[in-house]
């Protein structure tokens, strides 16, 4: 794997609303977005810069701020929108490489763009759909 770079110091991550690209923080005007991943069949997270593929991630740097079960802040509406338009197709494990997980095993299958786009929690933010 690609070492992972040190998040920018004034960048916090937010929470993205779904279950496929939990969360994203926007980065030197960079999306960096992480999906979580069918574990423990597949690394915990991908994480992805513009849509680039960095690298599978089981452990997430102490420096990133990004415990689990913290509240998070909630993207708005439009940059929610924009980050899922940004990783279109790549829900599956493997999309990024072009070879989409398909085993029996796994539930990639089902990580469509419609999938992805359905929200898992609601909004913290009432202006956020």
């Amino acid at each position: 794997m690609t070492p992972v770079p040190p998040l920018p110091a004034q960048a916090t991550w937010h929470d993205t609303g779904t279950s496929v690209f939990c969360h994203a923080v926007r980065a030197g005007g960079r999306w960096w977005v992480l999906r979580l991943n069918h574990f423990p069949e597949h690394p915990l997270y991908t994480l992805f810069i513009d849509a680039q593929v960095v690298g599978d991630i089981d452990d997430v740097p102490d420096g990133w701020r990004l415990r689990p079960g913290a509240a998070l802040p909630v993207l708005t509406a439009s940059e929610r929108a924009e980050v899922l338009a940004l990783m279109a197709g790549l829900g599956p494990y493997g999309a990024e490489a072009g070879a989409p997980c398909a085993g029996d095993w796994c539930t990639c299958d089902l990580l469509t763009d419609e999938y992805a786009a359905r929200l898992n929690t609601p909004p913290a933010d009432p202006a956020s759909p």
